[in-house]
């Protein structure tokens, strides 16, 4: 997420009431969990397993839990709760907002644009010409929609991440600062859910395809042309390459890449990453003429015990 300006370290540092290692007037514009991390942005680190993979990673800002030499051309920033002080600058500059309106005043619509009774349309959301939200949409805080968009009875757009952290007495929750951005000619289905980034963006390109009850999950990249069949499930932080299918049932596990032109067959489940232009079927994924090959194998071996077991 990038912050309405650039602070200072000691800014942030006063912010949180914490020390910093680093350059007073060192320049922080973005606040981001660590996959989804760039230059100017300030992560958080709370696990010695992690330690490496945020004091590397593009943030130039870490808050972290114990005191370590400062990478060069980064500063650090030593909390004993990095989670949570990460939590108080995403409530500081995304903070919820109550609306008291069906349509926000800072809601943006576009000429054209048809919106049925019963829709809600939150704050700073921009949708573009010539939509139609069918009644009951709801669409959450700075939630980006394009041209010639079509979203169908009671989905939800940008709802929060489905994203916890563990603690003794409970789940933190981990507060979204995320959006969702629908580009232009998509269409979502009735009763579909798209969560918000945790930090960035969910993004659904051009000219892609959702049926009825589809989940989309936090940080998820769809390309362009795809079709989703009705109750598929995407975890988050997936990405979705251009033109692929997915039908009915499909779910698909968190971190992981569709290819290019995939198609993937109903109620197969892809639990790693698939090339493209191929079909696939079964639980794991698979080529689906190998998994029907096996499926007549297993069928054959089968029929053979059954005929051993009535010959004996």
């Amino acid at each position: 997420m990038d912050l309405p300006k650039k602070y200072t370290l000691s800014e942030i540092g006063g912010i949180l009431n914490k020390k910093t290692i680093g350059k007073a007037d060192f320049l922080i514009s973005g606040i981001n969990e660590i996959h989804m991390v760039r230059k100017g942005d300030l992560t958080f680190v709370d696990h010695p397993k992690y330690y490496n993979k945020a004091l590397t990673s593009d943030a130039t800002t870490i808050i972290i839990n114990k005191e370590v030499e400062c990478p060069s051309g980064k500063a650090l920033i030593i909390s004993e709760d990095p989670f949570s002080d990460y939590l108080k600058l995403v409530q500081l500059f995304r903070p919820f907002k109550s609306s008291d309106k069906n349509i926000s005043e800072s809601a943006k619509i576009g000429e054209g644009t048809i919106i049925q009774p019963g829709a809600f349309i939150g704050n700073n959301v921009s949708i573009g010409k010539n939509c139609l939200i069918h009644s009951n949409v709801s669409i959450y805080d700075h939630s980006i929609i394009g041209n010639n968009v079509i979203i169908h009875a009671n989905s939800v757009i940008g709802a929060d991440a489905f994203y916890f952290q563990k603690r003794a007495n409970g789940f933190k929750k981990f507060e979204s600062s995320g959006r969702v951005i629908i580009k232009d000619r998509v269409e979502i289905g009735a009763l579909c859910t798209i969560d918000k980034g945790v930090s960035g963006d969910t993004i659904i390109e051009e000219g892609t395809k959702t049926d009825n009850h589809c989940q989309i999950g936090h940080d998820t990249y769809i390309g362009k042309n795809c079709l989703i069949g009705a109750f598929a499930a995407i975890a988050g932080v997936t990405r979705i390459e251009d033109d692929v299918i997915l039908w009915g049932r499909v779910t698909v596990n968190k971190d992981l890449v569709i290819g290019k032109g995939a198609i993937v067959l109903a109620t197969t489940g892809v639990v790693k990453s698939i090339a493209g232009g191929k079909t696939y079927f079964g639980l794991p994924a698979i080529e689906a003429r190998t998994k029907w090959k096996e499926m007549a194998i297993q069928k054959k071996m089968v029929e053979e015990f059954n005929n051993n077991r009535k010959n004996h």
